[in-house]
């Protein structure tokens, strides 16, 4: 397993070598930088892109008080087994309809700052004929786009996975900023019962480094997204460790590939038990480790920390959220939340059209309780039963 010590003693490359033959995917840096100082060197970090006063204020718009991610960047497989849920055939119309009645939900971007957006959808229009990226922008939501190309068996590991979708990327991400979207994620995973392997982590927090470096250089932000997966029968402690290694190599590579800490956004997994085990933890105990990690490990130049729920239920992924921000922090803490958004919403529309309303609605209602969450001034009252039933999905997919 990668340690701390063994990443500090790692070296650091120096500028020239990382851009040699590079020159595709670097534009000259620009003059902004934050200095990160250890024991054993200096790193001078800096934007690898002429965006860099674009995308610090696309970072703090999206960071902004009482708001959130949503994300909706399913691929159409995944979003297939959703509308099967509601007995719905997989067809483009379906996803369109879908996708209609979250963006065009009345007074949404009261709660949401940003959504997430599968290619399909950046340059889908409404049933109404009118472009998505459009109607996300009326309502002073930021669109994003998912830019990995997901999973794939990672050779000489423990069976775990490594994401592909690095080839290609710099022309991707220019296509996708002409086309609106102004920040970006890339989802890797990490998994507890299968090591994780030294191997897994570093590639895991590599990819995302390296994506995050192209990313900036098209004007997009990135959202860092290192999810430790919830399967296995693991306590919260060892959460915590594999978490702090995990995070500790993502934000070293970072550094090494200049990426700017003001310029994207964190999208970790809160620090819980494995969803198997039988010690379970309150939402004190959720924020207590999950704070002590970031502060820990996370720079205070990273605007917003936007945690994934993660097959969390609803309500205890916003109780968890509303724990962490009893009191201020050096960030913005706040969610990126999909099924725990989505869930009640999707069953209450149905694929109904005299559902719509009653539909958005509930992701309204959804959306407010953790805008209220971010502020710390959720209670959980009146809450659902429905909005309490877990969400876990062992070798769960997107």
């Amino acid at each position: 397993m990668a340690s701390t010590s063994l990443l500090k003693a790692s070296p650091v490359l120096d500028k020239s070598e990382w851009v040699k033959g590079q020159s595709v995917l670097f534009r000259q840096p620009s003059s902004a930088s934050v200095v990160l100082r250890n024991r054993a060197t200096s790193l001078t970090v800096r934007a690898a892109s002429s965006y860099a006063d674009e995308l610090v204020k696309t970072a703090k718009t999206i960071a902004s008080p009482g708001r959130g991610i949503l994300a909706m960047d399913e691929s159409n497989a995944t979003c297939g087994k959703r509308l099967d849920s509601i007995g719905l055939e997989n067809t483009e119309a379906n996803r369109q309809a879908f996708r209609t009645m979250l963006v065009s939900a009345p007074g949404l971007g009261q709660y949401i700052s940003g959504a997430i957006l599968f290619e399909e959808t950046l340059y889908q229009s409404t049933t109404e004929g009118k472009k998505i990226v459009d109607v996300l922008v009326e309502q002073k939501i930021v669109p994003g786009i998912k830019v990995d190309k997901g999973l794939v068996p990672l050779v000489g590991s423990n069976n775990e996975s490594w994401c592909q979708g690095l080839d290609g990327l710099a022309s991707r991400t220019a296509a996708y900023y002409q086309q609106g979207a102004r920040f970006a994620k890339w989802r890797t995973v990490v998994s507890i019962p299968n090591g994780p392997s030294a191997l897994a982590v570093k590639e895991a927090a590599w990819g995302l480094a390296r994506y995050a470096a192209i990313s900036q250089d098209s004007g997009l932000v990135p959202i860092v997204e290192p999810e430790i997966l919830l399967d296995g029968e693991h306590d919260i402690d060892r959460t915590y460790d594999v978490a702090e290694k995990v995070w500790s190599e993502v934000f070293f590579y970072l550094a090494q590939n200049n990426v700017m800490f003001e310029g994207i956004l964190l999208k970790p997994s809160m620090v819980t038990p494995g969803a198997e085990c039988k010690d379970r933890a309150t939402p004190e105990q959720v924020s207590s480790y999950t704070l002590k990690l970031l502060r820990n490990r996370v720079p205070p130049a990273v605007p917003g920390i936007m945690f994934l729920s993660g097959g969390q239920s609803e309500v205890e992924a916003t109780l968890n959220l509303n724990a962490m921000n009893q009191a201020p922090n050096p960030w913005h803490v706040s969610f990126s939340y999909a099924r725990a958004l989505q869930n009640t919403c999707l069953k209450t529309w149905g694929g109904r059209p005299e559902n719509v309303n009653a539909a958005q609605t509930t992701l309204l209602a959804r959306a407010k309780a953790n805008s209220l969450a971010q502020l710390g001034k959720y209670t959980g009252e009146g809450e659902s039963e429905e909005a309490k039933e877990g969400m876990f999905v062992k070798g769960y997919t997107y």
